[in-house]
């Protein structure tokens, strides 16, 4: 939903400059990009929607995409639009294709742009369900960066709404395209180590309450647009939860943007991470949609590991996967003929013989910015199949981080029946704002019902 002020360009303008954004991008009868020649009809044109640090990292990893091109960008902060704009236009300039990336206030006027053909969302979590259901009305199909969203709620919305408008939607939860994730989870489900008892997933810690102090809201920045559909008063500016930049000189974000981490606006290291390796490890043990029937906090009688029950006797704990770091982010997975340990850019296992040699990888690239999650993204924007971590995948998952954190909050086991999505005899966890919150007017939620 839009506010009353108006964006930055007027609607005859808009329309113009989308009339002309299209023709830019198809005037070409062909376009190389590392030798490979991309046909007009094969090329994705793509919008950005949240353009900080995470942002900029997708795009880094687009380009690395042959066919794809991007025409605009939708951020709250003006200055964050700018630094998008030099960075889209410096790589268009030297692939010698038009140099153009509009640049909005209002996500919705992306949305409108009939010449994109998808969109990167790396918006703060509770952005996420308003920014893509509303792409998916606008016909787009979207690139949605972990996790799904805030509530698990907004997260059975996305659901309907990427299915009821047929469009394709892929999680950024990377690690699913990563070989030495994806050879765990071919030897887990293979059995390679048997049936699985345990698993120890390291994710990090849940959020602690806002407590951050009230500064100045720098010009540049429409924090009451950053704050959309949150309703809680408690919440107020700070540079730690829109970190700043700057154009002249050059400086980039020192930190990673820390509403994430406070429970008023995140889900903490439990969602961030979790989103990761919970992620994963419910792929290997055939959990996909599905998930843990019982979630039990940290300390409540003694427990010494947040632990998730799932209903064929396997058990996840959020706990060191390794005994020399008790920080890595990581998994174990413990079988009846052995265990598995697969991290970034590592895989160990009991039997040393079952693991198959990879290539060598490429130091010189970070993992934010390697691009094979977005190439599967533009394969099947192109063939319409389902990508490598469909909305359903990024659903449960979500699901599963959120009543963990609810488990956390209450102070005691919570039950969750993931067949018909629902509490098992619990209003009050039913009514924790995780599952649901009400929206801050005139924001609302479609497919909530």
């Amino acid at each position: 939903m839009k506010e009353s002020k108006k964006g930055t360009i007027s609607r005859r303008q808009f329309l113009g400059y989308s009339a002309l954004g299209l023709a830019g991008l198809t005037i070409l009868p062909g376009w190389s990009v590392n030798g490979v020649r991309i046909a007009p009809s094969d090329r994705v044109v793509l919008g950005f929607i949240g353009v900080g640090q995470q942002g900029i990292n997708d795009f880094n990893s687009f380009t690395g995409c042959p066919g794809v091109q991007v025409a605009a960008c939708a951020d709250v902060d003006s200055m964050k639009t700018q630094r998008f704009y030099n960075r889209v236009t410096a790589w268009q300039a030297s692939l010698g294709a038009p140099q153009r990336c509009d640049r909005y206030e209002f996500y919705e006027e992306l949305l409108d742009r009939k010449d994109i053909d998808a969109v990167s969302i790396a918006t703060p979590d509770h952005w996420h369900a308003l920014n893509a259901i509303h792409a998916c009305q606008a016909g787009k199909d979207v690139y949605c960066q972990k996790p799904l969203a805030y509530t698990i709620t907004e997260g059975l919305a996305m659901v309907k709404a990427v299915r009821a408008n047929k469009r394709i939607l892929q999680v950024g939860s990377q690690q699913r395209s990563d070989p030495e994730f994806q050879q765990a989870i071919a030897l887990v489900r293979s059995g390679a180590i048997g049936h699985i008892e345990k698993i120890y997933a390291r994710v990090g810690e849940p959020p602690t309450p806002y407590d951050l102090p009230e500064m100045p809201v720098p010009q540049n920045l429409n924090f009451n647009l950053w704050m959309g559909p949150l309703n809680d008063e408690k919440i107020h500016y700070h540079p730690d939860i829109c970190p700043p930049i700057s154009l002249d000189p050059v400086e980039n974000e020192k930190n990673w943007a820390a509403w994430r981490y406070y429970l008023e606006v995140g889900n903490g290291f439990t969602a961030d991470w979790g989103a990761h390796m919970f992620d994963i490890s419910q792929a290997a043990i055939g959990m996909d949609g599905s998930g843990p029937i019982e979630y039990i906090p940290q300390g409540y009688e003694g427990t010494p590991y947040a632990t998730m029950k799932y209903a064929n006797g396997i058990v996840m704990t959020e706990q060191p996967y390794r005994d020399d770091d008790q920080h890595a982010k990581g998994i174990r997975f413990i079988g009846t003929k052995g265990w598995i340990q697969v991290t970034r850019g590592a895989i160990h296992a009991s039997n040393p013989s079952i693991l198959r040699k990879g290539k060598e990888k490429k130091s010189d690239v970070p993992y934010e910015t390697s691009s094979p999650h977005m190439q599967d993204f533009i394969n099947c924007v192109r063939s319409r199949q389902n990508p490598i971590a469909p909305v359903e995948v990024g659903c449960s998952t979500n699901t599963l981080c959120c009543l963990a954190n609810i488990a956390h909050e209450l102070k005691r086991p919570v039950q969750w029946d993931p067949v018909t999505l629902s509490f098992v005899n619990d209003d009050e966890a039913r009514n924790h704002r995780l599952y649901r919150y009400e929206y801050r007017r005139p924001y609302s939620l479609p497919y909530d019902d």
